[in-house]
């Protein structure tokens, strides 16, 4: 399997694959394919996974793609302006905890399941929902980022402390955990939300520079509305 990624405002990932090699993605995830591809679309997992992803915001049913001659080409587009990054699992054993919407797609040799945080608090009041997704395996995943993708490699006992819509991944050595603003003003007339998601590392962590969640709402609170 070979990749390129074309474009910068809303790219897209160009995979050419070679005779019997297999990407998956959620439903509505391809831009475009050549001939020479054969597409099915199942419950990857089971019904249980499918249900759990249904709770993490991706969809239930996975489209999956598989070569039928070499040189196949297909394509995959991000859905909001940003970035798509590759992740090598074969060089993270651990895998990689991922956010809901972050998954793009990848080869048939990854395995995603849903992923509880250890704390159910966190996710109950983090905004993000207490659901989350872990990819493991040895082939390669594509992650969709809104705005810049940052990486950060925390060391032991290294805090990093971000919105929470602005946490794309991270290895499952560093620890999660949501703590409250400090202070009144600060919860009431700082802008930033409640809480705050609290890494502690060793590990690697991929943070976006843009929560398009946030950006959709400021987007929408100036629309007109007719009463």
């Amino acid at each position: 399997m070979k990749y390129e990624i074309l474009g910068k405002t809303v790219p897209t990932v160009e995979v050419t694959l070679n005779k019997g090699e297999e990407m998956y993605t959620q439903s509505g995830g391809m831009a475009w394919q050549t001939e020479g591809i054969e597409m099915s679309t199942n419950a990857r997992g089971g019904v249980a996974k499918s249900l759990g992803r249904m709770f993490t915001g991706e969809s239930i049913f996975m489209s999956s793609y598989t070569a039928e001659t070499d040189n196949a080409k297909i394509a995959f587009a991000a859905t909001v302006p940003g970035d798509i990054i590759p992740v090598n699992l074969s060089e993270l054993p651990g895998g990689m905890v991922l956010q809901k919407r972050a998954f793009l797609c990848a080869e048939d040799s990854v395995n995603l399941k849903v992923e509880f945080t250890k704390k159910f608090s966190a996710g109950l009041v983090g905004g993000e929902g207490f659901i989350l997704q872990k990819a493991s395996g040895t082939g390669t995943l594509f992650l969709e980022v809104d705005g810049d993708p940052v990486t950060k490699e925390l060391q032991e006992g290294e805090v990093l402390k971000v919105d929470t819509g602005n946490v794309v991944a991270f290895e499952p050595t560093v620890k999660y955990e949501i703590e409250t603003v400090k202070g009144l003003k600060n919860k009431l007339l700082g802008g930033e939300g409640l809480f705050l998601t609290r890494l502690t590392g060793p590990g690697k962590v991929i943070i976006q520079s843009q929560n398009f969640g946030d950006f959709a709402g400021r987007i929408a609170a100036l629309i007109p509305r007719n009463n």
